[in-house]
């Protein structure tokens, strides 16, 4: 290639030629990150056999669970013919928690490396992915990998694949992440077929932030990618949506680790330093310009992430309050995707209400917190979100069934549903339909991706997706199934409120909202589990569930009886019946002004056995 220089547009368009954006996309523990470190050894970016594992995995919580949970990008260089190339690698999560991870990775890049497990074949999350990628107009490059295991079956994986993307079977490539094999062939053919980024014709400074963190030091680190112009140090920028002005203090790319630079030019992938400590100024989807010459039209951003599980967060001792409240708020820098509103529970005290993309994610924020802050907390049953008509007109959002107005106030619930793809097993298909069906799920489609794996469309109300169908999915099909789900929307639903009582008072931490079908077996479960939980007290005690004011399951806990004739021996029986007679009396005038104290234990067991059956 001749190196001509005519003008500046013509260096930037020769230099940009050389670069390459991509990211690694799959199911859940297909090998996204190890194939990473492969490519990190590969170009030179950290020593061979050195490095640990999944080297962009940063967080404890990612090496311990295998999973990735923040993307990371980093730079690669990569000599070929006589050329050094730029490749821009972003590893991204697989779990569909971390879906708008994913999202914001794809508007970065011109090309995506389709992940699936030669073992495993393709996976739910497999085809999730594949389709946001393909909607962002991405050239996919289909991978089969782990082909050194035993249990590998790569032909089998590669026809599922050319069914799925609809490539041809020559396109597809084959490679162990763990030995390396085939990996160089994968950066070849990144070169041939990912485009390089195009050329915007006006020259002015247009960054997208895809990503972003913070600094306890530095203040948020935003990662860019430079779609015109070019960035450069001690620059005055402006956010154009968010309309924050600063300058640029610092800036650079990850080579793997922070690497200075005076410069970022068009189609390059880095990262920007600022000073500024409110991330609420910088934020991900908004678009970087330049302060003296703004450009005229903004780049199309994405959604900001809308949390569709919420539970209570609360701290096992009540001193612990300002702790919690500051460790979310600190949390939240690094993490934007949740939030958090004080809220007050009469059996728990002062915590939190908390929003979350999904079960996965709420673990680990409360693992995070837990870990990292040294908190002892209680978090309550997931609810959803419901869209509540009352007959006077008012139309509410509850996130807490506590909140939930009584049944004869209200007009219509709607409630959020999703669009629910299984991948199963052939031979498991009956177990999924059944347990779907148990779980109101609507059945929709069912296509075979090959002789013996099916894929199942279903429409499923979110409330039973988050309490606890994906463990039992599992456990139907013994580890074989995977699922996939998106938001569709809000439907009408026949639901109610349960409120357990525990001797006449409602306790507000074990409130639901229930199908009115279930909600009498929900009720029974309920108390019968609370009567093993909650101590025998000196006075008989009821646990109950009701429905408004109408009481549908009920569990008596019996009184603590002390011998009071342990001290007569023999003689006449009226004596002991007289201790009896008044023990008996106490025990009714205890009962009717008594007060059973449910102690932390209870609400810890009961949340941890919550199985949503």
């Amino acid at each position: 290639m001749p190196f001509v220089i005519i003008g500046i547009k013509e260096v930037l368009e020769l230099n940009s030629a050389l670069i390459r954006n991509f990211c690694i996309i799959a199911h859940i523990d297909h090998g996204k990150s190890t194939l990473a470190d492969r490519m990190l050894e590969l170009t030179g970016a950290i020593e061979a056999g050195h490095a640990k594992p999944q080297f962009l995995d940063r967080m404890d919580l990612e090496r311990e669970r295998g999973i990735t949970i923040k993307a990371q990008a980093v730079r690669l260089e990569y000599r070929r013919e006589g050329l050094k190339y730029q490749l821009n690698l972003i590893d991204t999560p697989g779990h569909v928690d971390f879906n708008y991870e994913v999202s914001r990775t794809l508007a970065a890049c011109e090309g995506a490396i389709l992940l699936v497990d030669a073992s495993q074949g393709v996976e739910a999350q497999t085809i999730g992915n594949l389709h946001l990628a393909m909607e962002s107009g991405l050239e996919i490059i289909p991978v089969v990998n782990k082909i050194d295991l035993p249990s590998a079956e790569p032909g089998k994986t590669a026809d599922e694949i050319v069914d799925i993307v609809g490539v041809k079977h020559e396109e597809v490539l084959f490679c162990s992440s763990k030995t390396g094999e085939g990996v160089p062939g994968i950066l070849e053919q990144v070169i041939e077929r990912v485009p390089s980024p195009e050329w915007s014709g006006d020259g002015m400074l247009r960054a997208l932030v895809f990503d972003s963190n913070y600094d306890p030091y530095r203040g948020v680190v935003i990662f860019v990618r430079v779609m015109s112009g070019k960035l450069e140090r001690g620059m005055e920028v402006k956010m154009m949506g968010a309309g924050s002005e600063t300058h640029i203090e610092d800036l650079g790319y990850m080579n793997p680790e922070m690497f200075p630079s005076d410069v970022l030019e068009k189609g390059e992938v880095g990262f920007v330093i600022t000073g500024i400590k409110d991330v609420s100024k910088l934020p991900v989807g908004d678009t970087l310009t330049e302060s003296l010459n703004i450009a005229g039209t903004a780049l199309p951003g994405y959604r900001r992430p809308k949390p569709v599980v919420f539970a209570g967060l609360y701290p096992v001792e009540n001193n612990d309050y300002q702790q919690l409240r500051d460790a979310l708020s600190k949390l939240q820098l690094n993490d934007s995707s949740f939030y958090f509103d004080p809220e007050n529970s009469k059996a728990l005290g002062f915590g939190f209400r908390c929003g979350f993309l999904g079960l996965l994610h709420m673990e680990i924020v409360r693992e995070r917190l837990e870990r990292e802050y040294d908190l002892d907390l209680i978090i309550t049953s997931p609810s959803v979100a419901y869209r509540v008509n009352c007959k006077d007109g008012r139309k509410l959002i509850v996130e807490n069934p506590t909140d939930m107005p009584p049944s004869s106030e209200v007009e219509t619930v709607e409630e959020p549903y999703v669009a629910l793809l299984v991948v199963t097993p052939g031979d498991m298909v009956g177990p999924v339909m059944e347990l779907s069906q148990r779980r109101r799920a609507t059945y929709k489609d069912m296509v075979y991706l090959s002789s013996n794996r099916v894929e199942l469309y279903y429409k499923m109300p979110l409330m039973e997706m988050v309490s606890g169908f994906y463990d039992q999915l599992k456990s139907n099909t013994r580890g074989f199934a995977s699922l996939d789900y998106e938001l569709t929307g809000f439907e009408k639903g026949d639901l109610v409120r349960l409120d357990i009582l525990v001797h006449g008072e409602p306790v507000d931490a074990f409130s639901q909202v229930v199908p009115r079908q279930n909600a009498q077996a929900r009720g029974r479960e309920l108390a019968k589990k609370l009567k093993t939980i909650i101590p025998r007290q000196m006075f008989q005690v009821a646990v109950q569930a009701a429905i408004g004011g109408r009481v549908i399951a009920r569990e008596t806990i019996p009184p603590l009886k002390k011998d009071v004739t342990s001290k007569c021996y023999g003689g006449d029986i009226t004596r002991k019946r007289k201790l009896w007679e008044k023990q008996k009396a106490g025990k009714k005038r205890m009962k009717r002004v008594g007060k059973v104290d449910i102690p932390q234990e209870a609400f810890i067991s009961m949340m941890s056995n919550e199985d949503g059956s």
